[in-house]
């Protein structure tokens, strides 16, 4: 896989790289190198010009490392001890992430534990480089797709009525868009599952709503909430599309199993940004609390100093939800008023009525 970028080009396989070289290749300006086993490329390396370059993670000769940066390219080396790939080349997931029978040796677990555990200038270093990784690799990945972005509480339980509208609406919402959440369990995990039914109708849906409501948390034990998530993926294999947004912030929480792409960021600053950026086709703000109110008001932010090009619909589902027990929607209206969000902005009771607005202009 490579990204051209103006003159950026990355350059993830080792293939890639001779064919590169092959071709006439004579000056490595722009080049990213990501992960390359390039000690038994020393000839090719002393032959060009590398000023400019970048070697990411890469393995290199010592005398080669030293030639290259004094030709003026810049070498990140692998970062000790840390579990993760930090220079990897795609979205994360759910199998490479959980994949253990014992939740607390999985890779998820492992890369929470260790940002917790290690403070250092080098862990510093290698959470930015990897976050910045999941940010190309997130690029690549929303290309081409129009994302829908639904937001609510993660204290939703499987086998609640909340959890089914949420299944309910990431299905429709799927039948035209592609849903992205901030990947966690609750509400996230519900709308996630919806994506991962997309193909499949209402009898799918209850049957996978029954064996979910067996283990309705991720609390007490999270390697049984996920067992139960990955039972309902074998007995629907083959599920549709969607995204995921999780952070290691919040490592407690663990990432949902439906999500079929996971872009866990170290930084949840960076990745509440990031979610509200990818989401061209609005958000959807289902009943949830602190979180769910900073994320409406976030967005709100965006969208108030936003031209009518770039504006993108708040869809709040739940009147009395969000006009008594968390009054956002008058602050909401207020802010709106004169404003080009002002007619973006909607209140709905009822998932049709959300699915119908955010469809209406696919």
């Amino acid at each position: 896989m490579r990204r051209t970028r103006g003159r950026v080009v990355d350059v993830d396989t080792l293939a890639d790289f001779d064919r590169r070289l092959a071709a006439g290749a004579r000056s490595l300006y722009g080049w990213r190198m990501r992960a390359l086993d390039l000690t038994e490329r020393s000839s090719a390396l002393r032959s060009v010009d590398v000023t400019g370059s970048l070697f990411l993670g890469c393995r290199l000769a010592l005398a080669d490392e030293s030639s290259v940066r004094a030709r003026g390219a810049v070498v990140f080396p692998e970062v000790p001890g840390i579990p993760i790939d930090t220079y990897r080349t795609a979205l994360y997931t759910p199998g490479e992430l959980f994949g253990t029978a014992d939740y607390a040796d999985s890779l998820d677990a492992r890369t929470y534990a260790w940002s917790k555990r290690v403070t250092s200038r080098d862990a510093a270093l290698a959470k930015s480089l990897h976050d910045h990784t999941i940010d190309l690799a997130l690029s690549d990945w929303v290309s081409g797709r129009r994302l829908v972005g639904v937001m609510g509480g993660h204290g939703v339980v499987r086998g609640s009525r909340e959890y089914a509208d949420g299944v309910e609406l990431g299905q429709h919402l799927s039948q035209t868009l592609t849903v992205a959440t901030g990947g966690g369990p609750g509400a996230m995990e519900a709308v996630n599952l919806g994506g991962y039914l997309a193909g499949r109708g209402a009898d799918a849906r209850e049957h996978a709503l029954g064996m979910l409501a067996a283990v309705p948390s991720f609390a007490p034990s999270i390697a049984a909430w996920a067992d139960a998530a990955f039972a309902v993926r074998h007995e629907f294999p083959g599920g549709g599309e969607s995204l995921g947004i999780p952070t290691w912030h919040y490592g407690h929480e663990p990432p949902n199993p439906f999500a079929s792409a996971i872009a866990k960021y170290f930084r949840n600053a960076q990745r509440e940004a990031i979610l509200l950026e990818v989401c061209q086709a609005g958000i959807v703000f289902l009943p949830g609390s602190g979180g769910t109110v900073q994320e409406i008001f976030q967005d709100a932010c965006e969208n108030f100093y936003a031209d009518e090009s770039s504006v993108a619909p708040m869809i709040l589902v739940g009147c009395a939800y969000w006009t008594e027990q968390y009054p956002a929607w008058p602050l909401l209206t207020a802010l709106a008023a004169g404003r080009p969000m002002e007619r973006h902005v909607h209140l709905v009771d009822t998932v049709q009525e959300a699915v119908d607005l955010a469809t209406a202009g696919t």
